[in-house]
């Protein structure tokens, strides 16, 4: 039992430690998950982690979230899972609200200290994209999935783009390394039942039918907050910046907040580190206070972790099939593509416009991959960089 406590304070403070570092969006989430659950930790192998980016992929909702969710499981079970969910969002819950209540009408956007962070971003994912290429892309034909899927991500800049290219790679993969096996069989140890699964993926698609007539008839502000961020939280796919407009058009139009108040908590969520599907907690807490922040905050997030408590018991015997094994061969590879895509638009793009934001960034990568400093150091070095050159 002892053990067990100590195995899930560790998920929760690692997890809380990387909610309060994790700056620039899901695709650098991911790399700060790299970093510290492959690299360091050892939780799992690098197969293991680009499978479970790849089902996350897949899911709607904040796909970093739900990675960090897996991982927790994959540690410590349901509990563990829930641990490192609430670790990893909390402090950007409270952290949102503050931005947004000290720091509105600032221009918090234009600080320097905040494109430094950005900087960061740009390290902390090539520094994730170096590790995984040389695992996930060894061959000629796993570099020419990841250059394809690249291009097309880049080019067609759709919702549902990444999603069929992953599809795409699957089916190439199939049938270009269906008899071929780069890794031994390896198992994940989910430990959820399938019966509990079956519980969470009904519940999940239940709420989803049935919130909007239960809404209709009460007419219950709570019910109907509850909802409208269930329902976004549950038809997104690409990430927090997507969520945005959902968001925008369920409450500003209602009423329930100005649009000058929604443009405000957005500018303090790209201010935070975490997930920014917590924003939603802003609008919460413009509604209806701390209770509302808390009631946003569960029903947005709520899809993400039904659904990924929900398919992880079946995934093994997915990832560990010969057949499908070619096909996550090809897909393992259009991820690392798909990063690249990110890597260049929105996280270089946002952050290097010029000559002192390519050396700050060389600085940082240094001490990341040369220096082997820890990750928090350089998110604080990004800060102080950008607070002086910026």
């Amino acid at each position: 039992m002892e053990r067990g406590i100590r195995t899930y304070v560790e998920i929760f403070w690692i997890a809380t430690r990387l909610g309060l570092t994790s700056f620039g969006g899901p695709v650098a989430h991911l790399g700060y998950f790299h970093e510290e659950y492959v690299r360091r930790k050892k939780w799992l192998n690098e197969k293991s982690y680009a499978d479970l980016v790849v089902l996350c992929q897949f899911l709607p909702g904040p796909a970093s979230s739900q990675v960090g969710i897996g991982v927790g499981v994959l540690r410590g079970g349901v509990l563990g899972g829930i641990l490192a969910f609430i670790g990893f969002t909390f402090p950007s819950v409270v952290a949102l609200i503050l931005f947004a209540s000290i720091l509105e009408g600032f221009g918090i956007g234009e600080m320097g200290w905040i494109h430094g962070l950005k900087i960061v971003a740009v390290v902390v994912v090539a520094h994730a994209i170096l590790g995984m290429a040389e695992k996930l892309t060894p061959d000629r034909g796993r570099k020419l999935i990841a250059l394809v899927a690249l291009v097309l991500v880049l080019i067609w800049q759709t919702t549902f783009t990444q999603v069929g290219v992953i599809l795409l790679a699957g089916v190439i993969g199939y049938f270009l390394y269906k008899e071929k096996s780069d890794s031994v069989s390896d198992t994940m140890d989910f430990p959820i039942s399938r019966k509990f699964a079956a519980f969470c993926l009904t519940l999940f698609f239940g709420l989803l039918i049935f919130l909007p007539f239960v809404r209709e008839v009460t007419s219950i502000q709570w019910i109907a907050m509850f909802d409208s961020f269930y329902r976004s939280g549950s038809l997104v796919f690409g990430g927090g910046h997507v969520v945005l407009p959902l968001l925008e058009r369920e409450f500003v139009p209602l009423g329930w907040l100005t649009e000058e108040e929604f443009l405000a908590g957005y500018g303090a969520a790209q201010a935070v580190p975490g997930p920014l599907f917590t924003f939603a907690a802003y609008i919460g807490v413009v509604i209806s206070g701390w209770k509302g922040g808390l009631l946003a905050t569960i029903a947005i997030f709520l899809p993400a972790m039904l659904l990924i408590f929900g398919t992880l018991p079946f995934w093994n015997a997915l990832r560990n099939n010969p057949k499908i094994k070619g096909a996550l061969i090809g897909i393992n590879a259009s991820v690392v593509g798909i990063l690249i895509a990110a890597f260049y638009q929105p996280i270089w793009t946002s952050a290097i416009f010029g000559p002192i934001d390519f050396v700050i960034a060389a600085i940082l990568f240094s001490m990341l991959v040369f220096w082997k400093l820890p990750p928090w150091s350089v998110v604080l070095s990004g800060v102080v960089l950008g607070t002086l050159f910026i």
